[in-house]
């Protein structure tokens, strides 16, 4: 009859303890059914599951061993009923839980615990994505690390009701200061391969229009046709040619002197350079213009940019744009697009926008993340960061601040 054990090992941290603890088990004759170690300031801390049916004593090999390697090691029976459980549990759909923001209060571990079991969660693991905090509290040492702090926990659970979760961890969110992000673990996590993004308010901190507005005078015109549409008294096509129509006139030299001092959202160099190294297409999709998405691509090597065309006679902008409009559909219809030509499946894709423009965009892709959005499209989206920069996209996907440093993949 086969009897399981849970074998602890703690201690300080040397080198030769797990193959001095593998020898042990080797000749108890005991099978390997799970494995789980741990460094932390120096102290190692193993838990191995593991079966045995021969009569040999485990226990006292497993003790004379852990004298020799300096380690405190318990063996603990494990009863059918308790692996049975563990084993249920383990066939259960995982989650992926993130916590990110500037600093974490140690206060939200307890409230997402507290949230996590009313939803009948059982936090499997947690762990650092984010580089370690300075000795003197201030910025990373690593020029190009990013900011912040990210903490990724493993949930098990069955019968979610994943919607009112997401909806009570923005709300938790909120309170604290902390973006909590929630996510179906997949096969497709981290082997995702194209992303797309909005631009205005996303890639760069400014709205284009309201800036060429602002030049050409007629800012608070502009602004007023944007608050009916808002309203909901326009749509998007309606509103963008009203916009359109009164930067008529507008010399084209604006648009350069705009172009050369678009200010970039935070984190997107870093962003961009890493999904270069690691193999992503990006693709900028936007309701604004050609003219300043091309300036991005060849600043920042975009694969492709899809946005709409200014028409621009004698050096004047004319106020109208070549047809069709790139609208919240066509920014849906693109994703689709790009993603079959390049084969991949749209659980391969991600969207990151801020608009309520971008809604059809996020919802098709497989990660749909809106960034720094309004209320309303932060409750829509299944994703949202708003307390850190576009390249805490890498959290979302997988990817530790340690991956990211030079020499890492």
């Amino acid at each position: 009859m086969t009897r399981r054990l849970l074998i602890r090992a703690t201690g300080k941290a040397r080198p030769g303890q797990l193959a001095g603890l593998g020898k042990a088990l080797a000749k108890s004759g005991a099978r390997l059914l799970d494995i789980n170690q741990s460094v932390t300031f120096g102290i190692m801390s193993l838990e191995a599951l593991v079966g045995i049916e021969r009569d040999e004593d485990l226990e006292a090999l497993l003790a004379e061993s852990g004298a020799a390697l300096g380690l405190d090691v318990q063996a603990i029976q494990v009863a059918a009923e308790e692996y049975q459980r563990w084993s249920s549990e383990a066939s259960q759909p995982r989650l992926i839980l993130t916590l990110l923001a500037p600093h974490l209060p140690a206060g939200i571990l307890a409230e997402v615990g507290a949230l996590t079991a009313e939803h009948g969660l059982t936090v499997e693991l947690i762990h650092r994505l984010s580089g370690r905090e300075p000795l003197d509290g201030g910025i990373p040492r690593e020029r190009d690390s990013i900011q912040g702090a990210c903490v990724e926990c493993w949930l098990r659970g069955d019968e979610i009701d994943l919607d009112a979760l997401r909806e009570k961890a923005l709300a938790l969110g909120a309170m604290h200061g902390v973006d909590i992000a929630l996510q179906e673990d997949s096969i497709w996590r981290r082997h995702r391969r194209l992303v797309c993004f909005d631009m205005d308010s996303t890639l760069i901190q400014t709205e284009v229009i309201d800036e060429l507005a602002r030049r050409h005078g007629v800012g608070d015109e502009v602004a007023e046709v944007t608050e009916r549409a808002m309203r909901g008294e326009l749509d998007f096509q309606q509103s963008f040619r009203e916009r359109m129509a009164k930067l008529r006139g507008l010399d084209e030299s604006v648009l350069a002197e705009i172009a050369a001092t678009l200010p970039l959202m935070d984190g997107v160099e870093r962003l961009m350079t890493q999904l270069k190294r690691l193999g992503y297409r990006t693709a900028i999709l936007s309701g604004g213009f050609t003219y300043f998405a091309d300036y991005l691509q060849q600043r920042l090597g975009f694969d492709e940019v899809h946005a709409n065309e200014l028409v621009i006679e004698n050096g004047k902008v004319t106020g109208e744009v070549r047809e069709p409009i790139l609208d919240a559909d066509r920014k849906a219809e693109l994703l689709r697009e790009i993603a079959t030509r390049e084969g991949l499946a749209m659980e391969q894709t991600i969207a990151v926008g801020d608009g309520a423009n971008d809604l059809k965009m996020l919802a098709a892709a497989g990660l749909g993340i809106a960034f720094r959005a309004k209320p309303l499209v932060r409750s829509q989206a299944r994703q949202s960061i708003s307390t850190l920069g576009l390249d805490a996209v890498l959290y979302l996907i997988g990817y530790r601040q340690i991956d990211l440093e030079d020499g890492h993949s």
